[in-house]
This record gives structure tokens, sequence and C-alpha cells, in this order.
């Protein structure tokens, strides 16, 4: 499905994550992977990762530096020249941030952290990458459903959210004249080590998965062949489009008693 695309994956830090099982699918639908990471302490598990999903290239970037973003893709460039797909799945709020009332939580602080890391770098990304990439490429971050309902305790990280999927839209709309689509992927709350930080999320998880129509909850899996998905030229079509992997938790006007 994605045979022979040269697709980068931002964000991934270990491998429970929704990042890993889209790497997995990618690798095993044909991709040639490459990942970046964050700082030294993520380097070994990278490296590791990556030889397990043929061995590709590995760089360092910290997503809160215009510099190491532009260093990342120059660096991507002269190991593959144009490329096909990136995959960004980054998202951080300071504790405080996704815990509690809104009122109560919010600091100018708070809201610029989050807002830099969950959806500006999405934007700063694709700002650099896109002149290297091919005219039948796509990308793809990750989002919540926290971004258009009030969800108990997700408070900033659904602002950040919210401006995440109106980045998908906007470049979207502007370099698909390219060639180049824009999608996110909305996916239902799946165990993770970055979702357990969410106060109440255990509550949540086993709530959510009542309420779908399909009864369940969904896996990394089904999250990761929708990604393999939306980067192949299977969606040539699609572009500026949030999908929703959730069960269909989202079409229902009122949930479940």
């Amino acid at each position: 499905m994605v045979q022979g695309k040269k697709i980068l994956v931002v964000g991934l830090a270990n491998k429970y994550s929704i990042a890993s099982a889209i790497s997995r699918s990618l690798h095993s639908n044909g991709a040639e992977l490459g990942f970046s990471y964050q700082n030294e302490r993520f380097e070994k598990f990278i490296t590791s990762f990556s030889q397990d999903c043929g061995n590709g290239p590995t760089f360092k970037c910290d997503l809160s530096s215009d510099k190491d973003i532009q260093n990342l893709v120059a660096d991507v460039v002269k190991k593959w020249g144009k490329f096909d797909g990136i995959v960004h799945s980054v998202g951080f709020a300071p504790a405080e941030q996704i815990s509690g009332n809104i009122e109560d939580c919010i600091t100018r602080e708070g809201f610029t952290i989050t807002h830099d890391i969950s959806s500006y770098s999405f934007a700063g990304l694709l700002k650099e990458c896109y002149p290297h990439m091919s005219e039948s490429s796509s990308a793809l971050t990750l989002t919540y459903i926290g971004s258009q309902e009030a969800t108990q305790n997700y408070n900033v990280m659904g602002m950040a959210k919210a401006s995440l999927e109106a980045s998908v839209r906007y470049f979207a709309s502007t370099l698909g004249e390219r060639g180049i689509r824009v999608n996110s992927i909305s996916a239902g709350p799946i165990k993770t080590l970055a979702a357990s930080g969410i106060k109440g999320f255990k509550s949540m998880l086993n709530s959510h998965g009542k309420e779908t129509p399909l009864g369940r909850n969904i896996t990394a899996e089904e999250v990761g062949n929708t990604a393999s998905f939306l980067l192949s030229d299977m969606s040539s079509g699609i572009t500026g489009q949030n999908i929703y992997v959730d069960g269909g938790y989202s079409i229902q006007s009122k949930k479940p008693d």
C-alpha cells in the first residue's frame, strides 16, 4: 500500500504509543521509514526500534527549536532527497494544564507551551518540509475529540488540538496544488503512556468503550492501518480531513446512559 514510500515519523517515544503502531503498519506495507527523536534520552530506543522497522535513518530534533527543525529537514533531504510522507505524533502539556477545571488551571505560560509543542510543531515542520516532498505525498497528524467537545481534564490540550486541526485545513488548502495532502486522525482513547498523564483516563477509557456503536474501544493497530491508508495513494482524493477512528463514538448526539 505504501511500497517504497519514504516517510518521516516524528514524535515516536516508546513502543506502546500510537506512533509505534503506525510505524509498524507502514513498515509491514512496504514503506521506508526515518525517525526523529527529541534528545539523547530517546536515542537508544529509537535506534533499536528503527532496526526492527527496516533500519532506516534516525535524526535528533527538538521541535521547540526552529533551527532544529531546519536541520532535521536538511538531514532528511541529504539522506533521501525528495520524500513522500510525514507522521506527526507530538503532544505535550504541563501536567497542571490537563487537570481540574479550566478556569483554575490555565496559565499564559502553560497555554503557550502546550500550543507550541502540540500544534505549532506540525505547522513548523510542514513549513520546512513541503519544498522537499514529492508530488504524491501526504502529511498526517493525530488529534482527539477533546478538540470539539469539552472533555474532563483535557482542558488546554483540547484548545491546542483544535488549533492543530485548523492547521490541517489551512495547509491542505494551499499545498494541494503541489500534490501534497494533509489530514488528521482523531483516535478514540487508547491506553498509552502519554494518555496515562490525563487525570481520570482509566475511567474515560472504560466508559468510552461502552458508549461506542461498536461496543468496544479501538486499538492502536486500527489507527496504524488507517494511517497507512491515508499515507498511501489509495487515499489520493482525501485531504484537509479529520478521520475519526473511534468506534463511532463521535457520530452520536447523545451518548448511551
